[in-house]
């Protein structure tokens, strides 16, 4: 997939963690995303998102491409796309906005995170 980057933001008061949909993609990410299922012929698949350790902040975002839900999963689908957020992970998302931008550095999905209160300078990475 291409890069994952996120702009830092103004930190928010957490987000209600009992949302039914921890995150969400702009149309451009959707377009973005079944396009790329479509070149890797992944018809019948989802995309995982999540957080883990790591990064120069202490948190950093995943995306990839996955079959079916797991356990415990919050699985749902937007626009078509479906999509799977483990438990963990669901607490750090809670209100993201996942988009795709063009840019001079490039093209990718940026990741817009309300909660963040610091990101590191590559923008992979936050604190919560």
């Amino acid at each position: 997939m291409d890069a994952i980057t996120q702009t830092p933001v103004t930190p928010a008061a957490p987000a209600d963690v009992g949302t039914e949909n921890p995150v969400s993609l702009t149309a451009k990410a959707i377009e973005m995303v079944k396009d790329a299922m479509e070149r890797e012929g992944l018809h019948a698949y989802g995309i995982r998102v999540g957080v883990m350790g790591g990064g120069c902040a202490g948190f950093q975002y995943s995306m990839d491409f996955e079959k079916d839900p797991r356990e415990g999963d919050v699985a749902f689908e937007q626009d078509g796309v479906k999509l799977y957020v483990d438990p963990m992970s669901s607490m750090y998302l809670q209100g993201v906005t996942i988009d795709y931008v063009v840019g001079l550095q490039g093209a990718g999905f940026k990741f817009v995170n309300p909660n963040a209160r610091t990101t590191c300078g590559c923008g992979s990475s936050f604190s919560y």
